[in-house]
């Protein structure tokens, strides 16, 4: 893990922030494992186990004004830009007490007051979206800045050109995040593109672009900063490029259809990834530093750990909505 500018440096408050939010992702998303396995969650789920720097990086490095938009892997982004993890957890379960009522299920987490505006499974579904949101702050004179989380598959879509486009044209305060864990479900990007990395894909459009070790949340936060701090300023949008691994499958802990594994990607290259899986890393970061003591980084995993058992037992106790009032929610005036 590279040392950070001054300029960018956190505090040991922040830092043990990103510490404890990292573990809040990660024991969320392996405690979906067995409820899946078991049939007790019904609803598809993708885990983002493995991708925790990159959505705490950003997450932490904007403000409160600031609106996410994500994509169908967005446990994550939720809980980084300050989401309710009762409410996430409970949406998952499908339960009424979740953050979309039990309606949307994994894929269309929510949070509008704390900034997390949606997600959607529709690959770059939400990223005219956000250009849209980033329009309105314009208009407003907000000091806002619109943050679209999408992955490398998503560069396949015509939807994300024109989106860079209109926001470089109208100028607007965009941040196009593509976590780039080098498969797009199971094509690995180098059979998809002459050139693996995506940080310059808006060169020719006046899209200024940057890559960044995904899993360093340093490393993250800093370009983050940076960028959220050139978008505002200069009310243009930019692209980020992190470099991440997924560790488990595309959707569900692992790839198979009728109990047949899918995965195709080498276990020498999942090896290699595990080895530099974001947590662990950080954790010989801030005892490097020697800013926290092992026994402090183990009161927050703790703390972690029941915060989280606390959050599941509410998803289970938590009701299922009423068949009776199934639309309500969905449509517009609609009767229950």
């Amino acid at each position: 893990m590279k040392p950070v500018s001054r300029e960018t440096q956190p505090t040991s408050k922040l830092l043990l922030k990103m510490y404890r939010m990292m573990l809040r992702i990660r024991y969320t998303e392996e405690g979906f494992v067995q409820p899946i396995a078991d049939g007790e969650i019904r609803c598809p789920v993708h885990l983002s186990t493995g991708q925790e720097a990159a959505a705490v990086g950003v997450g932490l490095a904007l403000k409160r004004q600031d609106m996410v938009f994500g994509s169908h892997r967005s446990h994550g982004h939720h809980l980084a830009k300050g989401g309710d993890l009762r409410g996430l957890v409970a949406e998952i379960f499908c339960r009424e007490s979740g953050c979309a009522r039990g309606r949307g299920g994994s894929m269309h987490v929510i949070d509008p007051d704390a900034g997390m505006i949606g997600a959607a499974p529709i690959v770059a579904g939400t990223v005219p979206l956000a250009v849209g949101a980033a329009l309105g702050a314009s208009i407003r004179g907000d000091d806002a800045l619109a943050v679209t989380c999408f992955g490398d598959g998503a560069m396949g879509e015509g939807t994300v050109w024109e989106s860079m486009n209109l926001a470089a044209v109208l100028r607007l305060p965009v941040l196009f995040v593509c976590e780039n864990n080098l498969y797009s479900t199971h094509m690995p990007i180098r059979e998809c593109r002459v050139r693996p990395s995506t940080a310059q894909s808006g060169a020719s459009l006046g899209v200024r672009g940057a890559a960044v070790d995904g899993n360093d949340v340093l490393a993250v936060y800093r370009a983050a900063t940076q960028a959220r701090r050139y978008c505002i300023a200069q009310q243009a949008p930019m692209f980020l490029e992190l470099n991440t691994y997924r560790l488990r499958g595309h959707v569900g802990p692992d790839d198979n259809i009728q109990g047949q594994r899918t995965d195709i990607r080498p276990p020498g290259e999942v090896a290699r990834w595990r080895r530099r899986d974001p947590i662990p890393g950080f954790e010989r970061y801030l005892l490097t530093k020697g800013t926290f003591s092992g026994a402090r980084l183990e009161r927050v995993r703790d703390e972690v750990r029941r915060e989280v058992d606390q959050a599941f037992a509410h998803a289970r106790g938590s009701a299922f909505p009423d068949r009776s009032e199934c639309t309500k929610y969905v449509f517009r005036n609609a009767r229950a």
